[in-house]
C-alpha cells in the first residue's frame, strides 16, 4: 500500500495546492533563487522539483518517504516566488502538505524529543527563557550532543537579556495620528526584548499610541512552518481573539516570520466558522516597516559620524510579503546613513525557523555564505528586520572573526532619534 496524500484529504486547502502545481510550468527561473539548489545542485532540492514530487505523492503516482527528504531540506523562503513567471504560490502547496505528511510519517527517536522540545518552547516565551537558561549550563559538555541540540546551544547569547515586559498602553507624543496594537512575539521577547521596546518608542514619537493586547501569544508561524497545523491554529485562534480589530488601525509586527505567517491566516482557517474573520484580520496586519513608511516619520537628527549599513531583506519580509522598499527608505531618511548592497541578498541566510534545528549542516552552510556576503561589504553595522536572521547572521559573523554589529531596522531609527 503506496503512503501517498489523497487530494481529498486535503479539504478546503486542495483548490490552493492543486492551482500551485497546475501553475508551475518547469521553466527553471527559480533554480538559481532557491538556496538548496544552489547548495546541494540537486534538481529534486529545486522548487520545481519538489512540485513535481508532492504532485506525485498526491496523486499516489510516488510514495510519501521518497518525497520527505527533499521537502524536509525546503527553507520555505520563498525565493522562487518572487523569480517564478507563472505566479506559483509555492508557499500554499507547501504547508498544506507539510501539515498532512506530519500527520502520516513515523519520525525517529531522536527526531521527535527535539521538535518536541522545540514546539513545546519556542513559541512560549516563559518556557523558552527557562530552557535556555539551562541550556546555557550544558554547554561545557555540547561537544557530545546530538547536531541539533548543540545547534541550538550554539545560537543562545553569551549573556540572556533580563525581561523587560511591556504596558498595556503606550500614549502617542503629541497629537495622537492613529492607533496600532503591537503583536509582542515569542522568541524574540527572551533574546532581544529591547526591539519591542524601541519599535514603541519610535511609533511615539511619531504621534502613534500602542496597545499591547494583554494574554497575547505567538502567532503560529513557526507550528505552521514545520508542519503542527493544529498547534498553529490553536495559537493563531487565541490571538484571534485577544486582538480587537475595530480599535485599532492595524496590528503591528517586527518580525518578518511573524508578518508572513499572520497573513497566512486565511489559508491556514479555510474552510473552518474563522475564515473570515482571519481574513480581516490578516487585512489589518503591516510589519513595523510598512506602517512607519505609510505613516510618514519625522526625520530622525544627523548622526554624530557617517555610517555604512548592510541592509539583509530577510526573505519572509521580501519574498512572502514583498516588502523590500520601505526598510530602505527608513534606513535613508537618518543623515548621515550610507546604505550598501550584499552580494546574493535575495538568497536565505539559513534561519527559517527552526531550520538550524531540523538541518543544522545545511543552515550552517548558508549561514557561512551570508556571513561572507556581509563582512565582504566592509560596512559598519548590519541591519535586518527578523529575530531568526538577526541570530543567524551575527553568530556566523562572530565564528568569521568579523563581528559586525547587528541591529533590527527599527532598533537604529530608534538610537537615531535619541541621539546615540
Amino acid at each position: 500500500m503506496r503512503h501517498a496524500i489523497p487530494v481529498e484529504d486535503l479539504g478546503p486547502q486542495a483548490t490552493a495546492m492543486a492551482h500551485a502545481v497546475e501553475a508551475c510550468v518547469h521553466c527553471g527561473f527559480c533554480l538559481p533563487a532557491c538556496p538548496t539548489y544552489l547548495t546541494l545542485g540537486e534538481e529534486m532540492d529545486s522548487p520545481r522539483g519538489r512540485i513535481l514530487l508532492m504532485k506525485g505523492v498526491l496523486e499516489g503516482e510516488l510514495e510519501l518517504a521518497d518525497a520527505l527528504p527533499y521537502v524536509d531540506r525546503c527553507l520555505g523562503c520563498l525565493g522562487c516566488v518572487t523569480v517564478c513567471p507563472s505566479g506559483v504560490e509555492y508557499g500554499e502547496l507547501l504547508a498544506p502538505f507539510r501539515a498532512q505528511a506530519e500527520a502520516q510519517r513515523q519520525r525517529p527517536l531522536l527526531e521527535k524529543i527535539t521538535r518536541l522540545m522545540a514546539n513545546q518552547t519556542l513559541p512560549y516565551p516563559g518556557r523558552f527563557r527557562a530552557a535556555a537558561t539551562l541550556g546555557k549550563l550544558a554547554r561545557p559538555v555540547q561537544g557530545i550532543l546530538p547536531a541539533p541540540m548543540r545547534t541550538m546551544l550554539g545560537l543562545l547569547p553569551e549573556q540572556m537579556p533580563a525581561a523587560q515586559p511591556l504596558p498595556a498602553l503606550i500614549p502617542a507624543a503629541g497629537t495622537r495620528r492613529a492607533r496600532v496594537a503591537l503583536l509582542a512575539g515569542c522568541v524574540q521577547q527572551v533574546l532581544a526584548p529591547e526591539i519591542n521596546w524601541a519599535t514603541v518608542r519610535v511609533l511615539a514619537r511619531n504621534g502613534v499610541e500602542v496597545v499591547i493586547p494583554a494574554g497575547q501569544g505567538c502567532c503560529g508561524a513557526l507550528s505552521m512552518h514545520n508542519g503542527e497545523a493544529g498547534q498553529a491554529r490553536s495559537l493563531a485562534r487565541h490571538n484571534l481573539d485577544i486582538f480587537h480589530l475595530e480599535d485599532v488601525d492595524a496590528i503591528v509586527t517586527n518580525a518578518a516570520g511573524c508578518g508572513s505567517g499572520m497573513h497566512e491566516y486565511p489559508l491556514l482557517f479555510a474552510g473552518s466558522g474563522d475564515e473570515a474573520k482571519a481574513e480581516q484580520f490578516a487585512a489589518k496586519v503591516q510589519d513595523i516597516t510598512v506602517f512607519l513608511d505609510k505613516l510618514g516619520i519625522e526625520t530622525p537628527p544627523a548622526l554624530a559620524a557617517p555610517l555604512t549599513i548592510a541592509y539583509h531583506d530577510a526573505c519572509h519580509l521580501a519574498h512572502a510579503q514583498g516588502v523590500r522598499d520601505a526598510p530602505r527608505r527608513l534606513l535613508s531618511a537618518i543623515p548621515n546613513v550610507t546604505l550598501v548592497p550584499i552580494a546574493e541578498g535575495e538568497i536565505c541566510c539559513g534561519s527559517a525557523g527552526t531550520y538550524n534545528i531540523e538541518q543544522p549542516e545545511l543552515a550552517q552552510t548558508l549561514g557561512q555564505r551570508k556571513a561572507n556576503s556581509v563582512a565582504a561589504t566592509g560596512a559598519d553595522l548590519l541591519v535586518t528586520g527578523n529575530i531568526g536572521c538577526m541570530t543567524q547572521i551575527s553568530t556566523h559573523l562572530g565564528r568569521l572573526g568579523k563581528p559586525i554589529p547587528v541591529q533590527h531596522t527599527i532598533q537604529l531609527l530608534d538610537r537615531a532619534y535619541r541621539g546615540e
